[in-house]
């Protein structure tokens, strides 16, 4: 290798062009899977366009993998960098399928599907997905299945070459899964992981199908529910099918919420998931919230139906997934405060949901009713506890930092996409601004107003759309990953 090539001479552009070029590769692949599926489906013309995109992707990836040698191994700060930036590549070559298509033909618009699908967000410019070829319908739900667990963590696990680096990228990635290994080198935790999450995706499609669905259908759906991503190949996403379809989508989207080392250590002792803290925060969460909602249904829809969307509502809004079963947006005001508060949990740390996490949830108001009990009794000592679990000072101070930048970058998104809307012609209501923003770092894709389940994102401006994508984005990646890069530490030599 040359000595004058500049990814050589800078060690931390050598490893972000290397993990970028070999996770491209993967993508490519997976490209490639979905125009075989549309030659199946007679779409030739589509399967063509499809698969140039795949060629285009799988150049740069081999390019990205020839142009530099292997690095040796992956520190946590170039973890963060690699994974902060990976992820808006992913977006941009993820879009080629559809601008080549001519299916989602604005550049801005086929990166922010592709981000909203990447992140398992669910937001969406496409009117009426059953209008889609079945080649795109497939790769939009294939950018959510892969983005799930972690496109990088998808490279860890099946890349040798990456195992090196695996903790570190995956603890950027993907937060709550590098913190606990199931075996001693971490490429096979990766496996293990995607096991159990394959698994889960076959469960459902089998019940899926078993149910009205046909099988592309159940396919489509198995893969958007387990990862929590939320598209559909209807524009009425789960309201379009009967309460045995609703409620096999219920159970694998509260599976989908539950960290995967929990799963993975259910299957030797299923007691393993109530012996947690945090699964007993997040099953009384979406408890209370099923009985608040179907509780302010009863009177307008009966007993069976408001329990049946009480339960549907309250798992894919804590769970981020974004299927609808009917439009809360239609629901009385205090039902929809509910939902924009819903909003903002999220499922298990580790697991697929975003959101803010149940852990961090539980962290939160444990450490305020300590302070609480400092202010009655100033000279007391009090701890964290999670359970049985002492929780560190240092952990609480995270997910406490977490919490205000979170809420910050809430604020002031709002405040931006309501100044951009209102100068450029869009006069956005609150409601929407504040819960486009909410659902876009929520990763939950369907918002109250505008953007609500009856409507969707392809009116929004461009600005607009560009900062709700960078805002899925950061809450896919939980904050930290995309803000350190703006530090000067992070850069310095």
């Amino acid at each position: 290798m040359s000595p004058t090539n500049p990814a050589e001479r800078h060690p931390l552009l050598r490893i972000l062009v290397w993990i970028l070029g070999s996770v491209l590769v993967f993508i490519a692949a997976a490209i490639g899977v979905t125009a075989l599926v549309s030659v199946a489906y007679g779409e030739h013309r589509v399967a063509g366009q499809i698969a140039i995109a795949a060629a285009v992707t799988f150049v740069f990836g081999i390019l990205g993998r020839r142009l530099v040698d292997r690095p040796s191994g992956v520190t946590v700060r170039q973890g963060f960098v690699v994974v902060g930036l990976a992820w808006f590549v992913f977006s941009v070559f993820g879009a080629l399928p559809y601008l080549f298509t001519g299916t989602i033909p604005g550049l801005i618009d086929a990166f922010f599907e592709t981000a909203s699908g990447f992140t398992t967000t669910g937001a969406t410019v496409v009117a009426d997905p059953a209008t889609l070829p079945h080649g795109i319908l497939l790769w939009r739900v294939l950018t959510q299945w892969l983005g799930g667990l972690g496109v990088i963590v998808l490279g860890v696990a099946v890349l040798p070459t990456l195992g090196t680096g695996g903790m570190q990228l995956t603890r950027a990635e993907s937060s709550g899964l590098s913190t606990e290994r199931l075996t001693p080198r971490f490429q096979g935790t990766a496996v293990r992981f995607w096991l159990v999450y394959a698994g889960l995706t076959l469960a459902a499609f089998v019940l899926l199908a078993l149910g009205e669905m046909n099988p592309f259908d159940a396919v489509v759906h198995a893969l958007a529910t387990v990862s929590t991503g939320g598209y559909s190949t209807t524009a009425a996403s789960a309201a379009a099918f009967g309460a045995y379809t609703k409620w096999v989508i219920i159970v694998f989207m509260f599976l989908g919420g539950v960290s995967f080392v929990l799963h993975f250590r259910a299957l030797r002792d299923p007691r393993v998931y109530w012996r947690s803290a945090e699964f007993r925060i997040y099953f009384v969460l979406i408890a209370v919230a099923a009985a608040l909602i179907a509780g302010g249904l009863w009177i307008e829809m009966g007993a069976g139906t408001a329990v049946l969307e009480g339960v549907f509502a309250s798992v894919a809004i804590v769970t981020t997934t974004g299927f609808t079963s009917s439009d809360f947006g239609a629901w009385r005001p205090a039902l929809q405060v509910l939902v924009v508060g819903l909003m903002f949990l999220g499922g298990m740390s580790g697991s697929t949901s975003g959101g803010i996490k149940s852990f961090r949830v539980g962290v939160l108001t444990k450490a305020a009713y300590a302070d609480l009990r400092r202010l009655v009794h100033p000279r007391g000592v009090f701890t964290v506890r999670l359970g049985k679990r002492k929780v560190a000072d240092g952990v609480v101070e995270s997910v406490q930092s977490f919490f205000l930048f979170y809420m910050l970058i809430f604020m002031v998104s709002t405040f931006l996409l309501t100044f951009v809307d209102a100068n450029m012609g869009e006069d956005l209501d609150l409601i929407t601004s504040t819960s486009a923003v909410a659902s876009a770092m929520s990763n939950l894709g369907s918002g109250l107003g505008d953007v609500g389940p009856a409507g969707n994102h392809a009116f929004l401006p461009a600005p607009a759309k560009l900062l709700l994508a960078g805002l899925m984005i950061v809450g896919r990646l939980e904050i930290f990953p995309v803000l350190v890069l703006f530090t000067r530490d992070l850069w310095k030599r």
